[in-house]
């Protein structure tokens, strides 16, 4: 790192704290914009991130995506050197029954350190960092031979068809590397993410009196009862993890069984499987003649999805059950990138630089954004502040110092991948 890159880092840590407040308020106000996804709209949360970031000089593109759906793209720097993007969603899932709240989750409530709302840790945290620190370092004028491209998206809760791949998809978007700052722990970066197979299973009965059940119709339901069975048996298919992988794979162990529940720690090589839904039947004396189950299974390296629905398939043809599978909603392979990547190193170093503390990038069970940038050939990792237990759940909220410390992050990384870094 040279003498001038250490200055300028220096300075942009020194004044995200300097200006910690407005961070913090920027966050609380983002948490009172209630952008559940369903229904979807982000008009009135990007019309005031657009004014945020005109008062620091910084224009903003608005790409309509759907109704009501708007991609917003800012940019900094110098084009023609490197391209970093920072991105981040506005949406949030529903804050579902009021009545299991402790708060209102859009009240945006600063309180003992903590910022609470629906999206605090997922992720308006994070949202409000990238952004904070694009408009930081625009306002202290400091000089990057690169260019700073900040992509907010309003669709990645439900799928995100109308957010990061329908950028890309356009060319809207493009860099030599990315950083989401979706929710992680505080010394490590989500690198990797696992697969995706969700799909729908419908079995068929026939219907009948219930006074005479069981000797009476076909209950789809009962069927897919043992259809459910079957279809767990996924988690113990074998699987063949490429070479390649296992390296990070054995970190991303090591720090489950430090930093989380151990019993997780299978869970990086194993296809995961969750029933979620289950819907049949019409009344409590009719025989249900049909009968819906959704299922979610996340894949290791070296499962695809084609493995899990030939294998289910092969465990229902043998219940002599009537049934069909329906793929839908996310489906991915397994995705990383490199430790060694530029960006890889820029955030992590930085995270190290920021704390003090040794940091290193981990595999995430779940799937995320990030495959879409890695589909178009774009080195990404996640970073971003959050509470993990509050995720998706009631009570969510994220530490203030949190928020704090990511966006100290953000800035650091930021001047060391456009300044030092080699693509």
């Amino acid at each position: 790192m040279s003498e001038q890159t250490e200055r300028l880092k220096a300075a942009a840590v020194q004044a995200v704290e300097d200006h910690r407040e407005e961070l913090i308020e920027l966050c609380s106000r983002l948490l009172q914009f209630p952008s559940e996804n369903p229904p979807g709209n982000s008009t009135p949360i990007s019309r005031y991130l657009e004014r945020y970031l005109s008062r620091a000089g910084i224009e903003t593109e608005w790409h309509e995506a759907g109704e009501n759906m708007w991609n917003l793209i800012s940019r900094i720097g110098e084009p023609g050197g490197k391209t970093l993007i920072y991105c981040g969603h506005t949406d949030v899932v529903p804050a579902g029954d009021r009545s299991k709240w402790a708060f209102d989750p859009f009240s945006g409530e600063v309180k003992d350190g903590w910022l609470h709302g629906r999206g605090a840790s997922d992720m308006k945290g994070g949202l409000a960092g990238v952004i904070f620190a694009v408009s930081l370092l625009k306002r202290l004028k400091i000089e990057l031979p690169g260019e700073l491209v900040l992509a907010i998206v309003p669709d990645e809760e439900t799928g995100g068809e109308h957010g990061v791949p329908w950028l890309l998809e356009r060319g809207l978007v493009k860099g030599d590397g990315c950083l989401i700052a979706e929710p992680s722990s505080p010394l490590n970066p989500t690198l990797g993410q696992k697969g995706s197979c969700w799909f729908k299973l419908t079995v068929k009965g026939k219907a009948g009196h219930g006074s005479l059940a069981p000797v009476s119709g076909v209950n789809a339901i009962v069927d897919a009862m043992k259809a459910v069975e079957r279809i767990r048996k996924v988690w113990d298919l074998p699987v063949q993890i490429p070479e390649e992988v296992k390296p990070i794979i054995e970190v991303s162990k090591k720090y489950v069984d430090e930093n989380e529940n151990s019993v997780a720690r299978d869970i990086f090589e194993r296809i995961s499987c969750n029933i979620g839904t289950i819907a049949g039947g019409t009344k409590s004396n009719v025989v249900p003649d049909t009968c819906t189950v959704e299922v979610d299974c996340r894949l290791p390296f070296g499962a695809t999805q084609d493995d899990v629905l030939n294998f289910v398939r092969e465990q229902l043809d043998e219940l002599n059950i009537d049934y069909e599978i329906e793929p839908f909603g996310f489906q991915s392979t397994a995705n990383y990138t490199p430790p060694e990547n530029p960006i890889c190193r820029a955030v992590v170093d930085n995270i190290s630089y920021v704390t003090g503390d040794q940091a290193y990038g981990v595999m995430q069970w779940a799937s995320s954004d990030a495959r879409h940038f890695r589909a178009y050939g774009i080195p990404v990792l996640q970073y971003g502040p959050a509470y993990l237990p509050s995720i998706h759940n009631f009570n969510e909220k994220v530490r203030v110092e949190d928020v704090v410390r990511c966006a100290k992050v953000y800035v650091a990384a930021a001047i060391d991948f456009l300044c030092e870094q080699e693509s």
